[in-house]
């Protein structure tokens, strides 16, 4: 005599969309390709480097410090992208995704 049985059901799932994904702003670097935005940028971010205080700061500490005079010179500098941009530029060409 067995001991297990054979269970035969129907079972209904209502799916979840998920496929919006939270927008995280980023930092337009393609505009450094332009001559002029990236001798800017770079004449900035040296001064900032140059005026920054590195002494007795660990490897740590140091990178950053760095990481922070890069990004938020980019940020400045060329600019973040925004959450309707591609959808309000097809709009205008008129065309869907």
């Amino acid at each position: 005599m067995p001991k297990h049985k054979l269970l035969v059901m129907d079972m209904w799932f209502k799916a979840t969309k998920s496929w919006h994904r939270k927008f995280e702003p980023r930092v337009r670097v393609w505009k450094l390709k332009e001559e002029k935005t990236r001798e800017e940028y770079r004449c900035m971010v040296r001064d900032k480097v140059e005026e920054a205080e590195w002494k007795g700061l660990d490897v740590n500490e140091h990178w950053q410090q760095m990481k922070s005079i890069v990004m938020k010179t980019a940020q400045n500098k060329c600019g973040m992208t925004n959450c309707g941009g591609m959808r309000r530029l097809l709009k205008q060409l008129g065309k869907r995704r």
